[in-house]
């Protein structure tokens, strides 16, 4: 284990992991599909690297992931911002702005930062695009794990017919973020193409640390956290449902999510949401503007708001706080005031 590792990583982590998806995401793979990497940011770096040349047009969810957005435009690829309703992102729509994109990526499980989950009918209609115009799909399931009402959906890779979907998750979001260490399960076409640039970027991924997890996951640790951070979780959503009934009522409505980590706050009567931001943050509350999410998509004012990371008493304590900035905030003309979609 001290000496050079494969670029694919650790075997018996790999093993694992096609075995967990298996089982967990109805996802039928080997272990030669299985690529392990730092996380997200390296799993999109990797894709971007073999997949896209300069110019090439990728579907983004807008609003959606900046960090993806960024990555690609560094590539040189041109995003095609695509909407987002409530049955995930809209394909029609993006058919009509660039039906020929070579790459489209997508969080289906748990729409970032909107919280939908994409429909089956949605699901079907973006893998028929993807055969009809021979392009690639990055489905990116980064807290598809932690979901409070029923079992989690089976991956859009466990659908594909066609070998276009690559799909990504990472431990960073399950475990810890300093972890370091995600994965994708790629096409067999691709194994050995991604194999070869990985050896390039940074030969290979640490084996101490694949091989702990790779224990961690063998011996049912995995499965007992997870569902006892599903039950954590569940229990500090509904903590932050109840006090923003109770604190925010007239001012702010939750999104009614039963999954992820985070959910969308709308602000009403003309509040802007940059200025509950500046002010929040001053107090040590964090959010983000859902219009520091959205590409081209005019957003109405709301803030997203994590809640997994945080105990009850900083979840109450904190929307207290927030219920009190908001009420000191002068709202703009009320005619410029705009309601959740």
């Amino acid at each position: 284990m001290l000496a050079y590792g494969e670029p694919l990583g650790y075997r018996p982590l790999r093993d694992e992991i096609a075995e967990y998806v298996g089982k967990a995401r109805g996802i039928k793979c080997t272990a030669d599909e299985v690529v392990i990497t730092s996380g997200t940011q390296q799993s999109l770096d990797l894709v971007a690297r073999l997949l896209l040349d300069r110019g090439d047009k990728v579907w983004m969810e807008d609003p959606g992931y900046p960090g993806a957005t960024r990555l690609f435009r560094a590539h040189g690829a041109e995003v095609v911002p695509v909407p987002v309703d409530d049955q995930g992102i809209n394909c029609k729509a993006g058919r009509a702005l660039n039906k020929s994109a070579k790459l489209a990526y997508i969080t289906p499980a748990h729409q970032f930062p909107m919280g939908v989950t994409m429909s089956f009918a949605r699901r079907t209609e973006l893998l028929e695009w993807a055969r009809e115009q021979n392009a690639w799909i990055f489905e990116d399931e980064y807290d598809g794990e932690f979901r409070y009402t029923g079992r989690p959906l089976a991956a859009l890779r466990s659908m594909d017919g066609s070998d276009c979907v690559i799909y990504s998750s990472t431990f960073n979001k399950l475990l810890f973020q300093t972890l370091q260490l995600g994965f994708l399960v790629v096409p067999p076409r691709l194994a050995e193409p991604i194999a070869a640039a990985k050896s390039i970027m940074d030969r290979f991924t640490s084996v101490l640390d694949q091989a702990i997890l790779c224990d961690f996951i063998s011996e049912g640790h995995l499965g007992a956290h997870i569902r006892r951070m599903r039950e954590t979780y569940a229990g500090r959503l509904d903590i932050l449902l109840k006090c923003a009934r109770t604190e925010l009522e007239g001012f702010m409505d939750l999104s009614p999510t039963r999954a992820g980590m985070q959910t969308v706050g709308w602000l009403s009567q003309g509040i802007g949401s940059m200025e509950v931001h500046d002010l929040a943050l001053a107090q040590g509350i964090e959010s983000v503007p859902l219009s520091c999410l959205a590409i081209n998509k005019s957003v109405p004012e709301a803030l997203v708001l994590g809640f997994a990371a945080a105990d009850p008493r900083a979840i109450r304590g904190g929307i207290t706080c927030l219920a009190e900035i908001i009420r000191g905030v002068k709202p703009r003309n009320s005619d410029q005031a705009r309601t959740a979609p």
